[in-house]
This record gives structure tokens, sequence and C-alpha cells, in this order.
């Protein structure tokens, strides 16, 4: 018989044993426990969807005792059935390892799933909560049952670098892992230090903002270099690399990294808030073209919601480099020109009168300072007045104003017999100049 016949036949014999097949037993019972669980916890959930979207501990309590009941349901069983055969003097190595592993994945569960409350309901770790949770349990059951070695003893064999260079396979997911758990836990302390910073009322919004967004890249960028520093990568062999991608990177990010410094630029400075009312036009005066209001102020560009409904990310730079008017810059008053043409046939006293009772008793026009009506030129074709009057909500539109108050003059022009002269030219000929 030769020696591999016999470690199968002891293998065989040792699967084979009757305190084996009971232990694997009680493990196929432990898993129908947890599926059966599972089965409840889904209806559960499909009748009580209010109860899992409110916020509060109560219902993160709720959740997560959904999540892990499945897993506790099996490992009470194991343990009841293994407090019962340990009793009646039976070996219970393979319940042993499976409570071990079981108590594992329920604590490896919770850990990723307060790293996601951490990060927030929009995290990345959402999506990939239950893969990353499978890993990291994947690795400690590995350890737990003694793999764990010959699995770093074969990836430690295989050499990723040609010649006498030496960056293993084992190093290279060692450093990845490292990596990922310093980036997370600084992404958790920096979304903790968010919360608790724009919960502070007495520093201006833009200012919390700002430094949020400072604080999120500095912690994550610190995990990164840590996570790079714990995994023991020596760069110093890829100075050269480095360099020329280092080169290449600041040339073809250039722009994302302008975008990102007039970001932090216009949160210090306060020039652009959210609520502000903004136009890009770049001419004087109040025109409303490319009119809306500030959304939001991201890290590379700001978002812009027009009178429509649409939303235009705008890039930070474009606002440091381009005149923006701030319609709510220092004073939230706004005040609006009409321009009106009338003949030269009419009175302009009368016609400027009319012009300032068109403003009276509109509920957004403010009576301090008070509308004007102003006799602004003589044109070729009429006398052209103007009507000015203020208003304080820019941000509920200043075109329907406009037409409201428009409105009104052409009607009281009409009751007031006042026309608006349309642009003629007379042309006369002469049949008595002989031509040339």
């Amino acid at each position: 018989m030769t020696p591999d016949g016999g470690a199968i036949q002891s293998f065989l014999a040792t699967a084979t044993a009757g305190e084996v097949l009971l232990q694997l037993g009680i493990l196929a019972v432990a898993v129908i426990a947890a599926m059966g669980a599972a089965g409840i916890v889904r209806r559960w959930r499909a009748r009580n969807l209010a109860v899992l979207n409110l916020r509060g501990a109560r219902a993160r309590l709720i959740e997560i005792a959904l999540i892990e009941a499945p897993v506790v349901v099996a490992l009470l069983t194991v343990l009841v059935v293994r407090t019962v055969i340990a009793a009646l003097g039976v070996p219970a190595t393979l319940l042993d390892i499976a409570m071990q592993l079981a108590t594992a994945l329920i604590l490896v569960r919770l850990s990723i799933y307060l790293m996601r409350l951490g990060l927030g309901p929009r995290s990345w770790l959402r999506t990939w909560e239950t893969r990353l949770t499978l890993l990291v349990w994947l690795a400690i059951s590995f350890q737990l049952v003694g793999w764990f070695d010959a699995i770093q003893n074969t990836l430690n064999a295989i050499n990723l670098l040609p010649g006498n260079g030496r960056f293993t396979l084992w190093a290279l997911l060692k450093g990845l892992v490292i990596i990922t758990l310093f980036v997370l836990v600084t992404s958790v302390v920096a979304r903790a230090a968010e919360r608790r910073i724009m919960h502070v009322e007495s520093i201006a919004l833009s200012t919390r903002i700002g430094i949020t967004k400072f604080t999120y890249f500095f912690l994550v960028g610190l995990g990164v270099l840590l996570g790079v520093n714990a995994a023991g990568v020596d760069l110093t062999a890829l100075t050269v690399l480095t360099g020329a991608v280092g080169l290449g990177l600041g040339f073809g990010l250039q722009s994302i990294a302008s975008n990102f410094v007039s970001g932090f630029v216009l949160l210090m400075d306060k020039s652009i808030k959210p609520g502000d009312v903004i136009s890009f036009t770049g001419m004087p005066g109040t025109s409303t073209e490319s009119f809306g209001w500030v959304q939001a102020l991201r890290g590379r560009y700001v978002v812009v919601r027009d009178r429509d409904g649409v939303e235009t990310l705008v890039p930070n730079q474009q606002l440091i480099t381009n005149s923006v008017i701030n319609w709510s810059y220092s004073d939230r008053k706004v005040r609006l020109k009409l321009p009106v043409r009338v003949s030269y046939r009419d009175d302009p006293e009368q016609a400027l009168a009319v012009l300032m009772h068109a403003a009276e008793g509109h509920p957004r026009i403010l009576r301090d300072p008070a509308p004007v009506s102003r006799l602004m030129q003589f044109s070729d074709h009429g006398m052209d007045l103007e009507l000015r009057f203020w208003i304080a909500d820019p941000e509920a539109g200043v075109n329907n104003v406009r037409s409201d108050v428009n409105r009104a003059i052409w009607r009281l022009f009409r009751d007031a017999g006042i026309s608006i002269p349309v642009a003629q030219r007379d042309v006369y000929l002469r049949h008595d100049v002989p031509l040339p």
C-alpha cells in the first residue's frame, strides 16, 4: 500500500467516524435553522419597510439585529447542542470551530455595518458591504482553521518583479488591505468631524463647508500615506517611475487641481455661498442671462439651478477667473430698470406719473427705496423714459416682476391714450431736380 493510499484511507476513516457524522448533522440542522430565520426576516422586512426607513438609534438597532439574526440563530443552535453532547462526553471539535467562525462573522458584519454608518448613507461602502464582509471573514476563517500560513507561503513565493528585485503577490495584497483599512478608518473619522462641524451655527455655512472638505481630503491623504508606510512598501526603488508619473499627472490634472484650489478660495472668501443668486453674463447691470441659484459648493464645481429647474455644474475656476454677478453678495435688494418710449405728441409728465402708478400695489416692489421714473433722453423716434424700482427677493425671480409691471404699463398707457411710437422713416422724392 502506498503512503498516499494510506493517507486517503485514514482521512476517509476519520470523516466517516460516528462523532464526525453527528457533528456534521448538527451543523446541517444549524444551517437549516439559519435559513428559516432568514426567511422570517425577509417577510418581516416586507411588512415593516416604514420602520426601517426611519432615522435614529432604534431603527439602526432593528436593522443590525435583522442582519445578524440568521447567523445568531445558527450559533445558538450549535451552542445548545454542543452543551448537550459535551455533557455526554462526545468530542465536538467541528462544533467548536463552527462556533468560532460564526462568532467571527457576527463581529465582522457588525464592524462593517458601523463603518458604513460612519461614512454616511451615500457612501460607496453601502454597495460593497456584503462583499467586504465576506472577504474579511474568509481571511479570519483561514487563520482560525490554520490554513493562513500555507496560503501566505504560497503567495509569498510568487515574485511580481523580474530580475533580482523582489515584490511578491503576498506583499501586494497585504499592502492593499492595510491601505484600505487606513483609508476606511480615516474616512470614518473625517465624516464624524464633518457632522460635528456642520452643526456649529456660530460659523458661517461656507466656512463650515470649507473646513469639512479640507479635513476630509487631508485625513484621507494621511490615511493613504500611513497605510503605505505600515505596509512596508519601499518607494525609493520606484523614484524614477513615480517622478515620471507625477510629471504626467501634473500636466494632465492641472485643470482639476485648479478647480479644487478655486473651490477652497470660494469657500474661504465667502464670495459665493449656497442660496446666493448669481448670473454669468459678464455684463454690467441687472441682466438675467444665465440666472440661477447656488445649490451646493463641491470640491470641483458649483451646482447652479436656473428657473427652468436645470442644474448646471460650473467649474470653480470659471467663477474665480470670470466676472460673476452675485445678486445677494452683501445686500439682497436689487434695482430693476424698465425702459419705455413715448411719442412726442404725448405729455411726458403724464407718462412719468403713469409709470409710477404701474409700480404701485405690486407685493414684491419695495416702498423704501421708493420707485422713481425718469426722462432719460430725446431720441429720433420719441422720448425715452425709464421706471426704476427695488425688490428684496431676487431668488423668487426677476423677469416675472418685469412682466407684471410691463403689462400694467401697457394697460395704463392704453387707458390714458399714451402711445408707444414705432420706428419709421420718411422718404421724400423730388422731381424738380434734374438727374446728373
